[in-house]
């Protein structure tokens, strides 16, 4: 099924002068060919954010409360898995926001789980915001975590917050933080409580302002960590640019076709960023920025 036709999204600040910040040279928009062919246009933006989570953690709620009306929907291209997109102006900058369908995983069993992993390895989005739901905050790590093994430019939206207080929880998001490793931030989109710090937050990451320290996660089991880990020391010598060989290590031993495919058509080489770009300090996959 083909695309919507995308248009240009009016911004609080129309018509802004390119970028001249120092980390555009890993930013997502030195990606844009790959991320026209998956189907996102994003001329006259400075960054590209996704938006992720599972269903009914309030993620579209947060897309609208961010974007306005100044968004359109569409099917990704050669999937009947439906998308929306949108703009907002921040400061000085244009952001294009691009929702991903709500997922339990990114493991490729459904379209859905495919088009999210495909956005968030090839697309490689300057931020990922991910939305949880506090009152269901065991549910939702599982995706949270897989994320973070593809990228540590994350920031962690805490949604309803004001539901887990009326049924007697409390989240320490601090800790949260700390355990996670990137930054998080308490919401109640529905009220906008949190919006504004989201905006700053999501600033911060994708101008490598804020550190973030994603952890990895190793497995129990010893002969798989031992696979993993070797296999991924073959990618890293074949592309030592990519950041997130241990997660591509993983899918490939379990047999994800998007990644196999990504390994034989060349894909997967041309996400490495070129060494004279990488000059920043911003980091990906669980990398610092200072």
């Amino acid at each position: 099924m083909s695309t919507v036709p995308h248009t240009e999204l009016p911004s609080p600040s129309a018509n802004p002068a390119p970028s001249t910040d120092p980390v555009c040279g890993t930013c997502a928009l030195n990606n844009a060919s790959q991320l026209l062919s998956l189907g996102v246009d994003v001329s006259g933006h400075d960054h590209v954010v996704a938006l992720a989570g599972n269903p009914n953690t309030g993620k579209s709620t947060v897309f609208n409360a961010l974007t306005g009306l100044r968004q359109h929907v569409g099917n990704w291209p050669g999937k009947t898995v439906t998308g929306a997109e949108g703009g907002f102006g921040y400061r000085d900058r244009r952001y294009k926001l691009v929702d991903l369908p709500g997922t339990y995983s990114l493991l490729s069993t459904s379209e859905d789980e495919d088009v999210a992993r495909d956005f968030l390895v090839f697309g490689r989005p300057d931020v990922t915001v991910v939305v949880v739901d506090a009152t269901r905050l065991q549910r939702n790590l599982n995706l949270v975590l897989q994320i973070l093994q593809i990228t540590g430019r994350v920031v962690l939206a805490l949604n309803l917050v004001d539901e887990a207080r009326r049924h007697g929880l409390s989240v320490d998001e601090r800790h949260l933080a700390r355990e996670l490793g990137v930054p998080v931030v308490p919401m109640a989109a529905r009220s906008r409580q949190g919006v504004p710090d989201l905006l700053e937050t999501v600033e911060r990451v994708a101008l490598g302002t804020v550190a973030t320290r994603a952890r990895p996660v190793h497995h129990g089991d010893v002969r798989t960590e031992r696979a993993v880990s070797e296999l991924a020391h073959r990618i890293q010598r074949e592309y030592p640019e990519l950041a997130n060989t241990r997660w591509i290590a993983l899918r490939l031993l379990e047999g994800d076709p998007g990644i196999e495919r990504a390994i034989t058509d060349g894909t997967l080489g041309r996400l490495a960023p070129p060494a004279a770009s990488t000059g920043s300090s911003t980091g990906r996959s669980g990398e610092t920025h200072s």
